[in-house]
């Protein structure tokens, strides 16, 4: 296809993906922003009230925010360093002449298929299980501790074999004659893994951070399935939507629901954009 014909058509095929993009996204993204700045109980009533939502959620009125926010930063940091280093020994053992190579990686990648309020509701009922034979109590009513790293564990097993594949297919990337000329030259293993592996497998690497780190930031299903709405479980997303719809509390609190959605959005996206920055930076041509 030449250029003059790329041009012509290139709208009719841009125009009804831009269009919608534009109605299910942008419009929604702007008004949101808007009422966060608002009191309302729906769109039509929405009365300007300037940073009053922003001054209550760091305020004494709402002192959930901070500590979800503190617990999911918690959460993220562990569950991706978990998730990652798990994923990559993974691609790392089964790009080896391993018998049954291709068994192995169907089967830790089959849990990423599993939908996520499915799979809470699966793992709850196995450490309910686990929970009243060894410690006479249902988990979800365990304490912090139980919810968190049953979070964790939940979320590794689900997404390490999907980061599996991501880097599977960055080290088989690798050219042959590089490493077959480290090891020539009498390089080790652990040397060929860290001076050749490691950098050579850095586009792999951002791309898995970044998946990880923003599914983990945004959880949502998982945390209500296995541990409902609990003060002491609670990540940033379901803190955003109890406090969206708890009008027992505030008649108004759409408003400060919407703000810390906000929020939200700047600080991930600002910590994605950073991980993105950095880890580039890090990556080698080839």
């Amino acid at each position: 296809m030449n250029k003059k014909t790329y041009r012509k058509y290139f709208p009719l095929f841009v125009l009804p993906t831009l269009i919608s993009f534009t109605i299910a996204f942008i419009i929604p993204f702007i008004m949101g922003i808007y009422l966060s700045f608002c009191q309302f109980n729906t769109v039509k009533d929405a009365k300007w009230v300037g940073f009053t939502n922003y001054i209550k959620i760091f305020s004494s009125e709402d002192a959930t925010f901070l500590t979800t926010l503190l617990r999911t930063t918690k959460f993220t940091i562990i569950g991706v360093i978990i998730i990652n280093v798990g994923a990559f020994l993974l691609a790392y053992f089964l790009t080896k002449k391993v018998p049954g190579t291709n068994i192995f990686r169907t089967i830790f990648f089959m849990p990423n298929l599993i939908g996520g309020i499915v799979l809470g509701y699966i793992w709850k009922e196995i450490m309910d299980t686990f929970c009243q034979k060894y410690f006479h109590h249902v988990f979800g009513y365990g304490g912090a501790n139980y919810g968190f790293w049953g979070l964790i564990i939940v979320m590794s097993w689900q997404l390490m074999g999907y980061m599996m594949i991501i880097y599977i297919a960055g080290i088989q990337n690798i050219p042959e004659d590089v490493m077959e000329a480290a090891r020539i030259d009498g390089a080790t293993s652990f040397q060929i893994l860290r001076k050749i592996t490691l950098p050579l497998v850095m586009p792999s690497i951002t791309i898995c951070l970044f998946l990880s780190i923003s599914n983990m930031f945004k959880l949502y299903d998982q945390n209500y399935a296995l541990n409902g709405f609990s003060s002491k479980t609670n990540l940033v997303a379901m803190d955003i939507f109890d406090t969206f719809y708890n009008h027992q509390v505030n008649p108004y609190s759409e408003g400060m629901g919407q703000a810390k959605a906000v929020i939200f959005f700047i600080l991930v996206a600002l910590i994605t954009f950073v991980q993105l920055s950095v880890t580039r930076k890090k990556e080698v041509e080839q």
